[in-house]
């Protein structure tokens, strides 16, 4: 029985980008076959220019304009700057291991030291990473902050500097599974000493409870719109604790480092001890460390119940089970299905819209809608009430949740004995990493042993030929697949007044001029997309391992 992914997120970037990238491409008269050796000669010509031109030593954001006059990562970026978050340098990275596995040209294993030796420049001393770093120092990472970052109305996690890591959005994880791969791959000490001090920083911040903050080291001095700094609650949002899970399994797996067994079980214990009583069944965002309770964090994420944070849990806690074969992981899910239930929307209340509310007010059980006011940071706030109407559109009040499907999945283990249910568990013993990280989202179902391994990443996988003679045919005379970059910013212009622009932003993805926040290009500028090109190598490194 296949074990259920701890992550999918890595790839939603880039295959955003792939499709967008697919929409430049012209309709091709004919498609010839492509053979092996032009496979092989587009991955390396793309990979010279993203080497060669975009990367600022050897560190990559996740877009640029053909003259390289602008670039973003989720942000606009400084030309020193590199990115962390996938589809960052960590990530690209990723896909050039990938290559080498491939290939076996060392051009592509130089091409991940590049990137790993960027990555290991704006290692915090404490070990992790920040969404970003500046390779022209801290002064310049600072007065980004202090500008660009300033000013992202909804990008309240890049508002000021914090010095500290993030485990938000997968940075700090991606790039401790890059440094594992590194170290593994030849032992090399630099990455030996890089991934050491990694591995140390997710041991040292984890809680005695099993979670983790969203930041660390904890920095009390800083208060957000008033509130306490939510960065020190431990964080279920975006994956927190699963990805840590994962990192630390793929320790276990790769070195047989025992110690880490604890950490991953006292994580998985976290969900447990996080579970609301019945009937309010279910996760927040985020959770205090005094009481284990629901928490707020950005304004707009209030303290509250969080339905796709709740499924979210609910999915890691039947993988517990398969991991483990320990009946608590089972125990209180029909408490959690039975809540997720009862907050579904009536098919009448906002027709079109998803029918779970992202939020869920603690004790009443009714909905939370997020709304905002004004025209930028400045001046602008965000609120929560009972009216579904003119929500803002940048996070969904509403969410798709698959109840049926997490319910068959329960059923279908709850059926099946615990030694059944883990036979096959990556925690009972070691294999290597998979060959492959990024021709499919991994799953702790790559690190199983022994048994049925047809869905792993290290089995060869078949390419598209029709797809690899586009790709191959519409690679341009410089090495970078052009893209519509569908997001764009506003260039930083100084702070937003006090006085709100005139205008109705509370529902656009972007304020007024000052606003420095991304938001959808109506008319995208073609350009060049990291994520693009990660997704594009996957393409051919499948081709070519076939």
């Amino acid at each position: 029985m296949p074990l259920s992914p701890i992550s999918r997120r890595r790839l939603m970037a880039t295959s955003a980008a792939a499709f967008a990238a697919a929409g430049a491409l012209s309709p091709l008269k004919a498609l010839a076959q492509t053979s092996k050796a032009q496979a092989l000669d587009v991955m390396k010509k793309a990979s010279r220019f993203m080497v060669e031109k975009a990367a600022y030593k050897g560190g990559y954001v996740w877009s640029y304009l053909p003259d390289f006059s602008r670039r973003w990562g989720e942000m606009e970026a400084f030309p020193t700057m590199i990115w962390v978050q996938p589809p960052g340098t960590g990530t690209v990275g990723h896909v050039f291991l990938d290559a080498y596995h491939a290939t076996g040209d060392e051009y592509y294993y130089d091409a991940a030291c590049k990137a790993a030796d960027a990555l290991i420049s704006i290692q915090n001393p404490a070990g992790g990473w920040n969404y970003i770093g500046d390779l022209a120092g801290e002064a310049s990472l600072k007065k980004w902050y202090d500008t660009i970052g300033k000013n992202g109305w909804r990008l309240e996690e890049f508002q000021h500097y914090y010095g500290n890591c993030t485990f938000d959005d997968e940075g700090t994880a991606e790039c401790c599974k890059f440094m594992l791969r590194m170290y593994v791959e030849k032992k090399d000490p630099k990455y030996k000493a890089a991934f050491d001090k990694a591995l140390k920083f997710v041991l040292e911040s984890q809680y005695p409870v099993g979670g983790w903050p969203q930041r660390y080291p904890l920095k009390d001095e800083f208060h957000h719109h008033g509130n306490p700094d939510y960065t020190s609650f431990i964080t279920f949002n975006d994956d927190v604790v699963g990805e840590n899970i994962e990192f630390l399994i793929m320790v276990y797996q790769a070195l047989g480092d025992k110690t880490v067994l604890e950490p991953i079980r006292r994580a998985m214990d976290c969900y447990v001890a996080c579970q609301q009583p019945a009937p309010q069944a279910g996760w927040g965002l985020q959770h205090t460390v005094a009481d284990l309770k629901p928490a707020g964090a950005r304004t707009y994420e209030p303290k509250a119940f969080a339905t796709h944070a709740s499924a979210s849990c609910v999915s890691q806690l039947l993988t517990f089970y398969q991991l483990t074969g320990d009946p608590k992981y089972l125990a209180r899910v029909p408490e959690a299905l039975a809540w997720l239930d009862s907050v579904r929307l009536p098919d009448d209340v906002m027709p079109g819209k998803a029918r779970y509310p992202t939020f869920i007010q603690i004790g009443t059980n009714k909905p939370l809608y997020v709304h905002r006011t004004g025209s930028n940071v400045v001046n602008g706030r965000y609120y929560v009430d009972e009216n579904p109407e003119k929500t803002v559109t940048h996070y969904s009040s509403f969410r798709n949740v698959d109840v049926a499907g997490l319910r068959a999945r329960y059923e279908k283990l709850k059926a099946t004995p615990p030694e059944e249910a883990s036979k096959h568990s990556p925690l009972k013993g070691t294999r290597p990493l998979p060959k492959y990280f990024m021709v499919k989202d991994l799953s702790v179902d790559d690190l199983t042993v022994g048994g049925d391994l047809s869905s792993s990443a290290t089995k060869r996988v078949s390419a598209d030929p029709a797809k690899v003679a586009k790709l191959t045919a519409e690679l341009n005379a410089e090495g970078w697949w052009p893209t519509p970059l569908t997001q764009t910013s506003q260039p930083y212009i100084g702070d937003g007044p006090a006085t709100p622009t005139p205008g109705d932003f509370s529902e656009t993805k972007v304020g007024d001029k000052y606003d420095t926040s991304p938001y959808p290009d109506p008319h995208p500028a073609i350009g060049i997309s990291t994520g693009a090109f990660i997704a594009n190598m996957a393409t051919l490194i499948k081709f070519v391992d076939a």
